[in-house]
């Protein structure tokens, strides 16, 4: 069913043309830089985006700008875990799971998990509860389960469907965001 779901949204996205998707993208920007979790946030935890996920490069210079710290995460494979590392222009990034751009953790500055105000969570497609269909590897709903900070998520309203079939160990975001506006759960 998930994967279904996933590649229902994924074949949507793929046919949204480059021009409505910047247009989307822009708008969805905007949405985030007003909000006051964003504004609060010192250090914020976000991935490298590829293909039709909402760009975070963007997001990366404004947090810059505004002297906020930028953090991005690594993946373990062999322990299933993941650890966030501080990002700047400068940090060796290696590639080795899925083809994600990742810091290195030989030369990287680990950010401690209370350290991060806000993560802005991966995903392929959200339903109104703020459950998601990741991309199928776990990690964020394993390092959510004891997170405190703020969590959010960048979904176009084309991601957004009726119902995310969720398991108990599914962490829901706490905050999403479209092109046409945000979300709040409660």
């Amino acid at each position: 069913m998930k994967k279904e779901l996933r590649r229902q949204t994924l074949a949507k996205l793929d046919q949204m043309s480059t021009e409505e998707f910047k247009q989307n993208t822009i708008l969805l920007y905007e949405h985030l830089f007003q909000l006051t979790a964003w504004k609060q946030a010192e250090t914020i935890g976000l991935t490298m985006s590829r293909g039709k996920e909402v760009p975070t490069r963007p997001l990366m210079e404004k947090a810059w700008e505004e002297g906020k710290t930028v953090c991005v995460p690594t993946c373990f494979p062999k322990t299933k875990e993941m650890t966030f590392y501080e990002y700047t222009p400068q940090t060796k990034m290696i590639s080795r799971y899925f083809g994600l751009s990742e810091p290195d953790p030989e030369s990287s500055v680990a950010v401690h998990k209370e350290a991060i105000d806000l993560i802005i969570v991966p995903g392929v497609c959200f339903d109104q509860q703020g459950y998601r269909i990741g991309y199928g590897g776990g990690y964020y709903d394993r390092y959510l389960a004891d997170y405190d900070g703020v969590t959010l998520a960048l979904c176009l309203s084309l991601q957004q469907i009726e119902h995310v079939p969720a398991e108990t160990h599914d962490i829901p975001v706490s905050i999403m965001i479209s092109e046409k506006g945000t979300l709040y759960q409660e």
